[in-house]
């Protein structure tokens, strides 16, 4: 007698005690989902190597580095589980180091419901999701990835960015916001939203500034010729951009160049039109000064 895959019940495990606000959140975003507990993360191997679990959930008093290990080893035995990382402790090089073990996602302690709730919506699909992210190079201070021009992809490195550049409050989200849009810019109008096709990505976190370069595949635009930005329309025509994707049968949007410059301190594009750089100074009163750590 044969099953139907796609009918077998997706199961997660979550390595936490049982009153964790992880296990909460799980509950209600994945209801339709075997939900299995255990302690630590000895017996979360143990229990991976006897049976095959869809999504692993880190969530105990350990740090990114004890979780990374855990992660090592559960891709030897199944090297298709989806694993997202929720450290007590970390530092930019675990985050690094993740990426490399081909971590779903990572997330240091306190986290944010919503971008948690996110990352589970993510996981119950993403299909084909392994390569999506490539590390090309990194450093603590200097990362270059390689990405897929899809959604999802932009979505997950959101909370990737986040972790690595490891910003104060009131930047973090501003900085990852911006790079996310200008992202999504590059896979839809350089990469045509096509999976085959990839963006190259940098980031480089100095002391006082940040630096994101994003380079997409496609030939290239005119900035100040755009018609499908919102970034160009007249003061007298504030939905031109809008008008104008309609009549050529473009999703609507156009507004991820004029957000990132809200966002960020300064965005330049190069000759081609196909590359572009965003800067944003850590604190105001150090412009000028950025340098990084000795």
């Amino acid at each position: 007698m044969t099953h139907d895959i796609s009918q077998l019940q997706k199961t997660v495990l979550v390595v936490a005690c049982s009153d964790s606000p992880v296990m909460s959140v799980v509950s209600t975003v994945l209801p339709s989902w075997k939900l299995q507990c255990v302690r630590d993360n000895e017996e979360a191997l143990a229990l991976v190597e006897k049976s095959a679990f869809d999504l692993l959930i880190t969530d105990t008093a350990s740090s990114g580095r004890e979780d990374i290990e855990l992660l090592r080893k559960v891709r030897l035995v199944r090297p298709d589980a989806r694993v997202v990382i929720v450290a007590d402790q970390s530092t930019p090089a675990d985050v690094i180091a993740a990426v490399r073990a081909r971590a779903f996602s990572y997330f240091t302690k306190p986290i944010y419901s919503h971008a948690f709730e996110e990352v589970l919506q993510l996981a119950t699909g993403s299909p084909g999701w392994d390569d999506a992210i490539e590390m090309l190079s990194g450093t603590d201070a200097w990362i270059r990835l390689s990405v897929r021009c899809d959604v999802s992809t932009a979505n997950r490195l959101h909370q990737f960015v986040c972790e690595f550049l490891d910003l104060p409050e009131v930047d973090e989200d501003k900085v990852a916001t911006a790079s996310r849009e200008m992202l999504l810019n590059a896979m839809e109008h350089g990469g045509k939203f096509n999976p085959e096709r990839r963006i190259e990505i940098a980031y480089l976190r100095a002391r006082y500034v940040v630096l994101i370069r994003i380079k997409d595949p496609g030939e290239g635009f005119s900035v100040h010729e755009n018609l499908d930005t919102a970034a160009n329309n007249p003061s007298d025509d504030p939905t031109r951009h809008l008008k104008h994707r309609e009549v050529h049968g473009i999703r609507g949007g156009g507004y991820g160049i004029l957000l990132a410059k809200n966002l960020v301190d300064e965005l330049f594009y190069g000759e081609k039109g196909n590359d572009v750089l965003l800067i944003k100074y850590i604190n105001d009163e150090r412009r000028g000064l950025a340098s990084p750590p000795r």
